[in-house]
C-alpha cells in the first residue's frame, strides 16, 4: 500500500468535502432526526459509493488517456471555474450587485 498517497487522498478529499453541500444536507439530517448514527452511517455509506465511482472512473480514463493529459485537462477546467467564479461584474443566482440592493 502506498502510505503517502494514501494520506494525500484523506488530506484532499477531507478538505474539499467540508463545508460543501453533502455536509450541509448531513447537519440538516442530523438535526432533524432523533437518529443521527443513521444519518452518519447513510452518509458515510454515499461518500463511499462515490468515491469508488470516482476512483473506478479515473483508473477507467487512465487506461484510456495519458495521465498527463487527464491532469492537463482538470487543470484547465479548475482554472476555468475559477476565472468564472471571480469575473468581474458576475454575482451568484439569488444575490444581487451591492448597487442594486441599496435603490
Amino acid at each position: 500500500m502506498d502510505w503517502q498517497l494514501l494520506g494525500l487522498t484523506f488530506v484532499a478529499v477531507f478538505l474539499s468535502e467540508l463545508g460543501d453541500k453533502s455536509q450541509l444536507a448531513a447537519i440538516a439530517l442530523g438535526g432533524s432526526s432523533k437518529h443521527p448514527r443513521a444519518v452518519f452511517l447513510g452518509t458515510a455509506a454515499a461518500l463511499l459509493l462515490a468515491s469508488l465511482l470516482g476512483a473506478l472512473l479515473g483508473d477507467g480514463t487512465a487506461q484510456v488517456l495519458p495521465t498527463r493529459l487527464v491532469k492537463g485537462l482538470a487543470a484547465v477546467g479548475f482554472a476555468l471555474m475559477a476565472v468564472r467564479l471571480l469575473w468581474a461584474g458576475e454575482t451568484p443566482a439569488g444575490f444581487g450587485k451591492a448597487s442594486d440592493q441599496l435603490d
